[in-house]
């Protein structure tokens, strides 16, 4: 009987302990529902957040490549209307100089009638004085007719040119050694050597040279030129123009001329141990020589900035060019008008067309902050509130850029012609610049020490181009190249 009750007893457990354990399956299935409910949702919004930042950086992309093509067209519009600009000046210019011909010509064609009436009753006089004297019984003989020169002493040049004068005085006049004169005079003999006539003297090459470097290296006028040498002025005028004339057809393409691949690697060796700054191949400047006030066209050389600062009304023309790291040029675009900023004055030159064909790919062209930022061209940043790496990179581009500025303070300084208004017409100023250019090179690299006396400061006003950023790949190189200068402790020393 107790059996048969304990039997019961287990059983009634069993049932009462079924309901239980079914409460407990239903509560595990509904926390598993709703963990599954959770991880869905989470999942859900990974991908809506991920499908969200694929659209941002679409619209972003999208909006970066619109403002390119602007960029481009605005400066496609530009350009194409400064092109269209100095093409009518040019126009005038061509006008106005075949009128100035033609009133020439018929200046001279005047002169020779006037010469030859003279002539004629110069002619008719000694005629009537011989008839005269023969009526007379005098029997003597009329004297030749000799040409009349104007006697010139050109005893300073004759002491210059001799072999025991002083290789200090030398140099302070023709700022070079005479071993450097010598080269010079040798390379140009076959160009402007000239011939003796029966009527004078050629003038030898020698003397032919020193007018032209006297000329370039005082800035003195054509009158104390010509006292100095005791030639005439016009002479004085036309030798230095056809020296001028050979050196840029002779020399520049021996001693100025971009450099090639060997060449390259060096220079980008040394600029990199000066700055830091990998595959630099040029430091790039541009400065303003001073002019008189043109005929056509003032306000396209009218110099604002130059104006303001002297208070007194300035012309210029530019000097835009490329050093190597001892400052010897290597390219140069001379003769754009002075109210042209930096940055036209760029696209106006051969350097933005090489680039253009893509052949200074890779490399960099350290400017100032007057030049836009390109592919090619490295600028500072110009924006205010600068980082530590920005400021650091500053001063490490700061060091490329002093050594073309350096450069033009050497030229300007040793031809002191370039800092003052010269005599020298509009047309004919690319030659005498260009072979100015030409003999800073030669005396560069031939080791010919400035005499600090001759120190000059340079004043040329830098303006940020409207548009300081014209590739935005450019912009990324030049902030990786800032990080790895401050981070490699190349850069950013000022500042400790």
């Amino acid at each position: 009987m107790n059996e048969t009750n304990s039997s019961v007893t287990r059983k009634r457990r069993r049932k009462n302990d079924k309901p239980g354990d079914g409460d407990d399956d239903d509560d595990s299935i509904q926390n598993q529902g709703t963990k599954k409910k959770e991880l869905s949702g989470f999942l859900t919004s990974l991908l809506l957040l991920e499908e969200q930042q694929k659209r941002d950086q679409e619209e972003l992309d999208r909006a970066s490549e619109e403002e390119k093509l602007s960029l481009e067209a605005n400066q496609k519009k530009k350009t194409k209307a400064m092109l269209e600009y100095y093409t009518n000046f040019q126009d005038y210019y061509d006008d106005a100089e075949e009128s100035e011909r033609i009133k020439r010509k018929k200046s001279r064609a005047m002169a020779g009638a006037v010469a030859v009436a003279a002539a004629s009753d110069g002619l008719e006089k000694v005629h009537t004085d011989k008839v005269l004297k023969a009526g007379a019984g005098g029997g003597s003989q009329s004297q030749q007719r000799r040409l009349w020169v104007k006697d010139r002493s050109g005893a300073w040049w004759d002491e210059c040119n001799r072999p025991d004068f002083p290789e200090d005085e030398f140099k302070k006049a023709f700022r070079m050694g005479r071993a450097t004169f010598d080269l010079i005079c040798e390379e140009l003999n076959s160009v402007i050597a000239k011939e003796d006539t029966t009527l004078r003297n050629a003038i030898p090459v020698r003397q032919r040279v020193a007018v032209c470097l006297w000329r370039l290296a005082t800035g003195d006028p054509l009158r104390l030129v010509s006292k100095k040498f005791g030639l005439g002025i016009s002479t004085c005028h036309k030798l230095i123009l056809e020296v001028c004339t050979a050196i840029k057809t002779v020399l520049m393409p021996k001693y100025l001329q971009w450099p090639d691949e060997t060449t390259l690697r060096n220079i980008k060796g040394e600029f990199e141990s000066i700055s830091g700054i990998p595959n630099v191949v040029g430091s790039m400047y541009t400065s303003h020589i001073p002019i008189i006030a043109p005929k056509i066209s003032v306000a396209a050389y009218f110099n604002k900035r130059h104006t303001e600062r002297n208070q007194k009304t300035s012309y210029s023309i530019t000097v835009q060019g490329v050093v190597d790291p001892r400052g010897v040029f290597t390219d140069v675009c001379i003769g754009w008008p002075g109210s042209m900023p930096d940055d036209q004055v760029l696209e106006k030159s051969a350097l933005y067309k090489r680039a253009e064909k893509g052949l200074l790919k890779g490399v960099w062209i350290v400017g100032s902050s007057g030049y836009p930022l390109m592919d090619w061209v490295l600028v500072p940043y110009t924006q205010q509130h600068l980082t530590w790496t920005q400021h650091a990179f500053n001063e490490k581009i700061g060091e490329v850029q002093k050594v073309a500025k350096d450069a033009f303070a050497r030229l300007k300084g040793r031809w002191c012609c370039l800092q003052k208004r010269t005599e020298v017409k509009l047309q004919d100023l690319p030659i005498v610049l260009g072979a100015c250019c030409v003999l800073h090179n030669i005396c560069e690299l031939r080791n010919e020490e400035l005499d600090p006396e001759l120190k000059f400061e340079l004043l040329d006003d830098e303006m940020v181009p409207e548009v300081a950023l014209r590739s935005a790949s450019s912009m990324k190189a030049r902030d990786a190249i800032a990080h790895n200068l401050l981070h490699h402790g190349l850069a950013g020393t000022s500042f400790l």
